[in-house]
């Protein structure tokens, strides 16, 4: 019944100005046409306990969380390491994943390429289309490398292979309300939130529009009576509002 995900992505070169981050908006669009939705996102750097307090954290959410960077074979590629920190497990040379990179690259494997083969234990590889070198899965977390190119058919390959099955699908429903301040809204969107369940209600603001708000709801619950609710308590408070075409 999973809709919610997460996204890490980690690097340096993205907080520094040195790259512009692509992997927000491709996996807003992404887990949108499966039926998901992306509810947080952070930008990591590069250093070994800031990645080990925010995956610690982030594995005791009950949320999938696709990881992009640092996996890589350099001195500066922590997450491997981090992740088998954060999960509690040692870093072992993955049987599989060694095959994989031997294979890919021969003789030229050693001595640097195969260290991306050390991986946590218990944890089980994500294939990698691109160059065979895999990515890897461990407490509901799936760490990519941080390419694009390489990261998002990976994370397509994990929507399908761990979450085609899910019935439950992000829905999200608005209309537009007319010459009223947003202040108007909040003694409706408060009496709207304690009815419902799994649904979030919104509010957005048009700016320089003379009081015409975006007001709608999303999640993954019982929307379209929802919706429906939403534009009786509308009705009932006086309120002008039209239906998006």
């Amino acid at each position: 019944m999973i809709s919610k995900f997460g996204l890490i992505i980690i690097g340096d070169e993205l907080l520094f100005g040195n790259r512009i981050d692509q992997h927000q908006a491709h996996f807003q669009t992404l887990l949108r046409q499966h039926g998901k939705q992306l509810t947080r996102c952070w930008i990591l750097p590069d250093e070994q306990q800031s990645l080990i307090r925010h995956l610690s954290f982030s594995m005791c959410e009950q949320i999938p969380v696709f990881v992009c960077g640092g996996i890589g074979a350099t001195p500066d590629d922590l997450t491997r390491n981090c992740a088998a920190e954060a999960s509690g497990v040692s870093i072992e040379r993955h049987s599989e994943a060694k095959k994989l990179i031997e294979g890919q690259f021969g003789e030229s494997a050693y001595p640097t390429r195969i260290k991306m083969a050390d991986l946590p234990s218990g944890c089980k590889l994500i294939p990698n289309p691109h160059n065979q070198i895999p990515g890897f899965t461990i407490n509901h977390h799936y760490f990519l490398p941080g390419f694009p190119e390489m990261a998002w058919p990976m994370a397509e390959w994990v929507l399908k292979e761990y979450y085609s099955g899910i019935l439950k699908n992000f829905q999200e429903r608005s209309l537009l309300v007319l010459n009223t301040p947003e202040s108007s809204l909040v003694q409706l969107m408060d009496e709207m939130n304690l009815q419902l369940t799994d649904l979030k209600l919104f509010s957005l603001p048009k700016f320089n529009s003379k009081g015409c708000i975006e007001l709608g709801l999303r999640g993954d619950g019982e929307i379209d009576s929802a919706f429906e609710t939403l534009q009786k308590a509308l009705i009932e408070y006086g309120i002008p509002f039209q239906k998006f075409e």
